[in-house]
């Protein structure tokens, strides 16, 4: 406690002194200005002086005056004498007295003017500046701003995260203390904690959805209910404002701080327009401002789901356009005056604000739905960074609530009933920050030299050619589509679609024709392995085995609650009580099921090359959840990858799986690229290039030195990244019509083969230069390897 109250006082200490520095020169600076100017505005009064009394002849009248006004005191003073003689002898004064001279009439002084106003000659307002430019101000207690005690992280980080029961995601947040906050779901409004506990909770809402409720200073809980604002202290509920306009719908509250007003975002729609407005309401409920419209007249908003206020009195509204599915971030002046709208990064782009709110710092969070992120934008509307991008165990950020005494940040989602509390400001110490300084110097001179060698390696991978296109493109015959590729030998391969999986060749002949996959669209439902053997997903979801020879069919993985459920259109279809059985040659194993309302599938395979074992994709869904299963050559479970070393999860739902040459495993999952080591622990997500592009990756495969190839249906390419996440280059130019779908490589033609998801030709691309590819994989056990997505 010692050490950090001193820290604290330290770290105010210096903090003073630097502002008593700074302010130091800068008046010195101001006075100095001001001393000059005034000398300028003296010279300028002094000729203006002169100017206005020229022409006037003072010294001439002055001195006739004079002799006037001389003449008369010495008259005055002789009759005073004469006087004063003559009344010492009264007999001589009586004789005398007639013949004392009368005192002079005091002269009249004539008063010099001139016919010339002085008004006209001096610019009173010039003098009346020189006088008033310096200002005094009532000193007062020096008060350390934020941006001096705190700072901003090198990266955001966890502190906990806290499941909420009996709801599937959450609404909005409210955060009451540092371990507190009111929670929404549909019509429900729960009080929780850091443990997830439930403290309190509200039920059959009227008015739900959006940032519906807010937390005053007093933490007394304020929402919008049954159309009217309704305040919940310790000990009642009472109506806080009550709307009587039925034609505008109260959307969105939020408790000033720093006045205790109330700010209510509120909408209107109609059968072709939709428009938005916000009410400032003060302590009383009396409305005092309405907000709707620019210094031009055009609408500011179209229907406020989400609104706060940053620490400079901006209202910060998140608006969106339901007819678009998109909007923007429109900020105001405490005053109502129009400051900018923020409409994503870059600038131009769309943005699909979710959850909304400010930091300490006078930062703006806002949550995109379109990007599955937290943008981080400056009080002026500047985009600084994505806070938060596809964040684990989360995924798509709804919404937000930042506490201003722990400096923490609660994120709900809306794919599931996590909420995640974390970090990303802290307090400057006295002590550390020296320390920090230089290890952020050291850190700098790390990153020059690793930016230098990736310069190296951008250099490098310039003047090594990128695979070329051949000129043999095989028309698959049996399919319309590719979705999945498996590599057998250097002019064989397994293609799929839909139910049908087909051996083919470069000529595009059918070879084999297998039609009992599963129909699970844009999956690796199969791969290979080094004996040519063939393993696929079945629309039972079994996994079975096809010899190389193509005569015997095994049942490697059955699951047995596929054969209880009724089908529909050749669907599978579940219901909520059921369990899983997984049987492993011929061993019943418990397949887990971690959520009665589905059951977990395969849905995608990988044969790992390196280790024989085989990699298995499974997903369930409400919510969307997903993980990957290793079994060993003889079908015995070795491992499980689910979750981050936090507990978070890393999978939606896994849809494609290779394995790199490090032993990495790489995961094309719903929306991002996924990378854990061969043990689980997680590495890297990647999302796109630029990261504010988004991505919606299919197919997957690896080459010799560990590039990772995958298409991407938004960007309609095959990108390349190296090994530890870094874009590397586009395998080809997106395709305005057709989407690249599924990828294999063959390791002996160093060969990549691309299919689309609208046509059954099948694409290939070599490398010129075979012998720049060094075979970075290590041994396999079964002789040959082939690289593929999920085959050998």
């Amino acid at each position: 406690m010692i050490q950090i109250i001193r820290s604290e006082v330290l770290l105010n200490r210096q903090v003073l002194m630097t502002t008593i520095e700074e302010d130091h020169n800068i008046c010195h600076e101001t006075f100095t200005l001001y001393q000059s100017e005034s000398l300028k505005r003296a010279e300028r009064l002094t000729d203006c002086l002169c100017d206005g009394f020229c022409g006037f002849d003072f010294k001439h009248r002055c001195l006739k005056q004079r002799r006037k006004l001389n003449k008369y005191i010495y008259s005055t003073q002789k009759y005073e004498h004469r006087y004063e003689q003559s009344a010492i002898n009264p007999v001589q004064f009586l004789r005398e007295k007639s013949h004392i001279h009368q005192i002079y009439v005091s002269p009249h002084l004539i008063i010099h003017t001139n016919n010339h106003s002085i008004d006209n000659a001096i610019n009173t307002k010039n003098v009346m500046e020189s006088l008033t430019d310096i200002k005094m101000r009532d000193g007062k207690k020096r008060h350390v701003e934020n941006e001096r005690l705190l700072k901003l992280m090198s990266g955001v980080e966890l502190h906990q995260s806290l499941l909420i029961e009996d709801v599937s995601h959450c609404d909005h947040i409210s955060s009451v203390t540092s371990d507190r906050a009111w929670v929404s779901y549909k019509d429900m409004l729960m009080l929780i904690n850091t443990n997830g506990d439930t403290l309190n909770h509200l039920k059959k809402l009227s008015n739900y959805g959006y940032g519906f409720h807010t937390v005053n200073n007093e933490r007394a809980l304020i929402f919008i209910d049954e159309g009217c604002i309704t305040k919940l202290s310790k000990d009642m509920k009472t109506t806080f404002i009550e709307t009587t306009d039925s034609i505008w719908r109260p959307q969105c509250v939020f408790c000033s701080p720093s006045t205790g007003d109330l700010l209510v975002g509120m909408s209107q729609y109609s059968v072709d327009n939709e428009t938005g407005k916000v009410n400032r309401y003060n302590l009383t409920g009396q409305l005092t401002q309405t907000v709707s419209t620019d210094n031009t007249g055009h609408e500011l908003y179209k229907s406020p789901h989400y609104i706060t206020e940053n620490n400079n009195g901006d209202i910060v509204v998140s608006n969106s356009v339901l007819s678009s599915l998109s909007g923007n971030v429109v900020v105001t002046e405490r005053g109502g005056r129009h400051r900018f709208s923020y409409t994503g990064h870059p600038s131009g782009s769309e943005i699909s604000p979710g959850g909304i709110c400010t930091d300490a710092l006078s930062h703006i969070l806002v949550c995109d739905g379109k990007t599955d992120s937290v943008q981080m934008i400056n009080k002026d509307g500047e985009f600084l960074s994505y806070l938060l991008k596809r964040p684990l165990g989360i995924f798509y950020p709804m919404n937000l609530s930042y506490d201003t005494k722990s400096h923490r940040l609660w994120v709900g989602s809306q794919h599931n009933n996590t909420i995640c509390v974390c970090r990303y400001i802290t307090r400057r110490d006295a002590f550390t920050d020296l320390i920090s300084s230089i290890l952020d110097m050291e850190q700098n001179k790390i990153l020059a030299s690793e930016t230098e060698r990736q310069k190296e390696r951008i250099e490098i991978l310039k003047k090594m050619e990128p695979p070329k296109k051949l000129s043999i493109s095989p028309k698959v015959t049996g399919i319309v589509c590719c979705h999945h590729i498996s590599c057998v030998t250097p002019d064989r391969a397994w293609v799929s679609e839909s139910q049908h999986l087909i051996l083919t060749n470069k000529a595009g002949e059918t070879l084999h024709h297998l039609k009992d996959l599963c129909r699970e669209f844009h999956s690796g439902l199969h791969t290979v392995n080094s004996d040519g053997e063939l393993f696929y997903i079945d629309k039972d979801y079994n996994i079975k085995r096809l010899s190389r020879d193509l005569q015997n069919t095994t049942l490697f993985l059955e699951t047995t609650a596929s054969r209880k459920v009724p089908q529909f259109m050749n669907l599978p279809m579940y219901t909520s009580d059921q369990n899983v059985l997984l049987t492993l040659q011929g061993a019943n194993l418990p397949f887990p099921s971690g959520d009665k309302n589905s059951t977990w599938r395969p849905g995608s395979v990988c044969w790992s090359p390196s280790t024989g074992d085989l990699l298995v994709g499974m997903y369930k869904e409400d919510p969307d959840k997903g993980k990957i299963i290793r079994y060993n050559p003889t079908g015995q479970l070795k491992q499980t990858i689910q979750n981050d070393a936090t507990k978070l999860e890393l999978y939606r739902g896994p849809r494609f799986i290779t394995e790199n040459n490090n032993g990495d495993i790489v995961v094309s999952d719903d929306d991002a690229v996924v990378v854990t080591d061969r043990e689980g622990r997680y590495r890297f997500s990647y999302t796109g290039h630029p990261s504010e592009s988004g991505l919606l990756p299919q197919g997957i495969c690896i080459d010799e030195l560990s590039h990772i190839f995958f298409c991407d249906h938004k960007s309609k390419t095959v990108q390349m990244i190296d090994k530890d996440g870094q874009f590397l280059l586009h395998l080809m130019e997106s395709q305005n019509e057709d989407k690249p779908s599924g990828l294999g490589y063959d390791v002996h033609t160093k060969s990549i083969w691309m299919g689309t998801k609208y046509n059954n030709i099948l694409n290939i691309y070599t490398y010129n230069n075979q012998d720049s590819l060094t075979d970075e994989r290590p041994p396999s056990p079964g002789g040959d390897v082939l690289i593929g997505a999920g085959s050998a």
